[in-house]
C-alpha cells in the first residue's frame, strides 16, 4: 500500500499520482454473482430535477454487493482475495465459507488472501474478525460499526477510518470517531477489529481535471460568476459578495453554519461533539 507518482511527461501528468495498488490480490477477477447493475442519476431525482450538483458522466461501473451484516457465526472463512471496488475507497475482500458461500467485505489494512476470518461473540478478537461490542476488549481500534444491531455497519467505512472503543456502562458502548466525536452505541452493536486499509487515498493527487470527469464530478462554477437568479452571490458589476458571507445556491452559511436538525433522535447518543473547523480557527486567532 502506498502512493506511486508519475514521472512529468505532460502537463497532466506533473504532480499525479496513482496508488500502487500493491495490497490487490494478482490475477483477480470480480465474483460474478455479486455483481448488480449501477444506473447513473446524474445528480437528479424522479422528476428529473437536480439535487444533488456537479455530478454526471464518469466511468461505467457495476456495484459490489458487500456484507455490512457479517451475522454468518460459527464459519470460519477463507480470504481469497482483496479486490479493487470501484463504488468505494477502500479495498473489499471475498471470503469463501465452508459451504461454498461466497462474501464481499470492507477489507481493514493488514488482511490478504489466505487469512482465516470469523463472525460472531465467539470469534477472537484479531484484524479482521467481526463481533459484537460487548465482547470487544477495551482500547481497540475497530471499523464498519454497526448504530442499530442487525441494521449492518454504517460508521468507518472509507479508506483509513477507525474508531477507538473507549468504554462500556449497562448495555452501551462509547467511541470516539475520527471526527472527535465521542457517542455511544448499543454494547450489542456489531464492529470489525482493525482499520480500514487503503489509508494512502487522501494522498492521492488527480493532477488534471480529466480524472475528476472519470469519477463522475462535473465543474464546481462559483457563485460570485452566476445570475442573480442562480446565486445569492451572484450579479453586480464588479467582483463581489454582495456583502454578505459566503452561502450555499440555497442561502444556507457555507462556513461554520448548523445543518444538523435540532431535534434527530439520535443527538441523545452524542457525549461529545467534534469539534468545528470554524471553532479551532477562533482559537488559533485568539
Amino acid at each position: 500500500m502506498g502512493i506511486r507518482i508519475y514521472k512529468p511527461t505532460s502537463a497532466g501528468r506533473r504532480n499525479a499520482s496513482v496508488s500502487d495498488f500493491k495490497e490487490l490480490t494478482p490475477g483477480y477477477k470480480p465474483e460474478r454473482s455479486l455483481l448488480r447493475p449501477k444506473t447513473k442519476t446524474g445528480g437528479r431525482n424522479n422528476q428529473g430535477k437536480i439535487t444533488s450538483r456537479h455530478r454526471g458522466g464518469g466511468h461505467k461501473q457495476k456495484y459490489r454487493v458487500i456484507d455490512f451484516r457479517r451475522v454468518k457465526d460459527g464459519a470460519v472463512a477463507t480470504v481469497d482475495s482483496v479486490q479493487y471496488d470501484p463504488n468505494r475507497t477502500a479495498r473489499i475482500a471475498l471470503l469463501k465459507y465452508p459451504d461454498g458461500e461466497k462474501h464481499y467485505v470492507i477489507a481493514p489494512s493488514g488482511v490478504a488472501a489466505g487469512d482465516k476470518l470469523q463472525n460472531g461473540p465467539d470469534a477472537p478478537p484479531v484484524v479482521g474478525n467481526c463481533l459484537p461490542l460487548k465482547n470487544i476488549p477495551l482500547g481497540t481500534s475497530v471499523c464498519c460499526i454497526e448504530m442499530r444491531a442487525g441494521r449492518g455497519a454504517v460508521m468507518c467505512r472509507s479508506a483509513g477510518t477507525q474508531a477507538t472503543l473507549q468504554a462500556r456502562e449497562a448495555d452501551w458502548a462509547q467511541l470516539l470517531l475520527p471526527s472527535g466525536e465521542v457517542r455511544r452505541v448499543p454494547s450489542a452493536c456489531r464492529a470489525t477489529i482493525g482499520q480500514v486499509g487503503n489509508s494512502d487515498h487522501m494522498n492521492v493527487v488527480l493532477g488534471k481535471a480529466g480524472r475528476s470527469r472519470w469519477l463522475g464530478r462535473r465543474p464546481h462554477v462559483r457563485g460570485t460568476a452566476m445570475n442573480p437568479i442562480d446565486h445569492p452571490h451572484g450579479g453586480g458589476e464588479g467582483r463581489t459578495k454582495g456583502g454578505r458571507h459566503p452561502v450555499s445556491p440555497s442561502g444556507k452559511s457555507a462556513k461554520g453554519g448548523r445543518t444538523r436538525q435540532k431535534r434527530k433522535p439520535s443527538n441523545s447518543s452524542i457525549v461529545r461533539r467534534r469539534k468545528s473547523r470554524r471553532y479551532g480557527q477562533l482559537k488559533l486567532h485568539k
